[in-house]
């Protein structure tokens, strides 16, 4: 065995001697690998949080309810140590489509006390039987130093045809901010309903939202139709069925059962010919949606196989009209350290555009805060500017009216915004969110009161300059 000291938090531990280290990233875990197994080792401190020690076990957990994909083998509570010690361990099927997978798990959260806890992550091709030994090997010491990521990316050159470089150009390399907008009737190319408040603004948005499921193929007619309009599609796929069981669908897409749909997606998407601003599964770190690693085997890089895996597809079917955007949630959630949004980072050969969102989304539910607009994307912004290397937008965003003064929030919003210069693209979610009955629960409508239209009409007069430089 070898032996690894991590200063920052404080703990030393005993690992196979053929490993090698990985701790590129030891802010969020240490890594030990060789060509069968990994060992990841992850530290949370939940200080000045609602969690403690038992939730981030009890929740964190939770994925092995679904026995149809995770066979559990061992669920055990120990002390070892003087330390309470829970391990997991348990096994899935082998995904066809993922080289070398390792379908073999086994997790150990060590409690240091309730509000601190190192989880021992480790996954392999085959069987695990040395869990215990590390676990026994693992020592706490008082932490020394601090823990910092740094940058992670860099940006490569773009793959696209053209008109798709020239767009991209135009609207990541060039100065102002553009304007995009999620307006539910535009998405499905009915057009009057935006005209109308495009007109009341006297500002035309060049960026449309329009999401997709599994339910349906490539969009062709819709976005056609948004195009032959003079504006260009943010198209976010999300891998999943509306109204359906979710459960089994990342492994599914790995399994290969979804491949003839994914194939003439890339095609029908080549057929299309224009640019594209395709965004895959945003906001994956976040627990509502079932292409989080909270839902699969709390492995991140179910994620980023998957995401690998489409963008192969595509390249094979010469597909050069897309800008891939990749887009997380301002917060993870769970906020576990296993669940970072840079876990989910799928490589610098597969994203063109990193995404931000973070929403204001006052006060209809408890446990939420009405956040300003700066309270959000001022750390947001301050971390993605250290991380990545490519153009940032925010993809999606808005302002509840619910617990604040909506019309307030936005004007103090275009007062902030040019503190934020990396952002080339800003997109409104002009909709809704309601709750389990049906009654509106955070109200992100750009139009909802004659006075809020007047507010936008009045601060998006000095962007239309920019706005032209994605106009067709």
């Amino acid at each position: 065995m070898a032996s690894y000291t991590y200063l920052p938090y404080g703990y030393q531990l005993q690992y196979p001697k053929q490993m090698k280290t990985d701790d590129s990233m030891a802010a969020i875990r240490t890594r030990f690998y060789d060509d069968h197994t990994l060992i990841d080792v992850y530290y949370d401190d939940f200080n000045h949080t609602v969690t403690d020690a038992a939730a981030y076990i009890g929740y964190g957990n939770r994925f092995a309810k679904n026995g149809s994909d995770h066979r559990v083998t061992k669920d055990k509570s120990m002390k070892v140590a003087g330390s309470k010690v829970h391990v997991l361990k348990w096994e899935r099927d082998k995904l066809e489509r993922v080289e070398n997978d390792k379908p073999y798990y086994a997790s150990a959260e060590i409690v240091k006390n309730d509000r601190e806890v190192y989880t021992i992550q480790i996954k392999s091709d085959r069987p695990i039987h040395n869990e215990m030994d590390i676990v026994h090997s693992f020592r706490m010491f008082p932490p020394q130093g601090s823990a910092n990521i740094g940058k992670v990316t860099t940006r490569k050159p773009l793959r696209a045809n053209k008109e798709t470089a020239y767009l991209y150009n135009r609207l990541f390399l060039s100065d102002g901010l553009k304007w995009g907008i999620y307006e539910p009737d535009a998405a499905e190319s009915k057009m009057n309903r935006l005209l109308d408040l495009e007109h009341k603004l006297d500002y035309t948005f060049g960026l449309l939202i329009r999401y997709q499921s599994l339910d349906t193929g490539f969009p062709a007619e819709d976005l056609n139709k948004i195009y032959e309009n003079g504006r260009f599609a943010v198209l976010t796929l999300q891998t999943m069925h509306y109204n359906k069981d979710n459960s089994s669908i990342m492994y599914d897409i790995l399994k290969g059962k979804y491949d003839e749909y994914l194939m003439k997606y890339a095609q029908d998407i080549k057929a299309f010919g224009h640019p594209l601003l395709f965004r895959l599964d945003n906001e994956m770190n976040g627990d509502w949606v079932p292409y989080s690693s909270y839902h699969n085997s709390k492995d991140t890089e179910i994620y980023t196989e998957m995401w690998t895996y489409i963008h192969d597809i595509f390249s094979r079917n010469e597909v050069d009209n897309v800008l891939w955007v990749w887009n997380p949630n301002n917060l993870s959630k769970p906020g576990f350290a296993w669940n970072h949004t840079l876990l989910y980072y799928p490589g610098d050969d597969y994203v063109d555009v990193v995404g931000l969102t973070a929403y204001n989304t006052g006060t209809f539910y408890e446990g939420e805060d009405w956040s300003t607009f700066h309270e959000l994307y001022a750390p947001l912004y301050a971390q993605y500017d250290e991380w990545f290397d490519q153009p940032m937008m925010i993809a999606e965003f808005g302002s509840s009216s619910i617990g604040g003064d909506k019309v307030e929030w936005v004007n103090r919003m275009f007062g902030e915004l040019d503190q934020y210069p990396k952002i080339k693209a800003a997109v409104w979610w002009s909709h809704m969110d309601f709750d389990p009955n049906n009654q509106p629960a955070r109200i992100y409508k750009l139009d909802e009161s004659p006075e809020l239209v007047e507010t936008f009409h009045k601060h998006l007069q000095s962007y239309k300059p920019y706005a032209s430089a994605i106009r067709r």
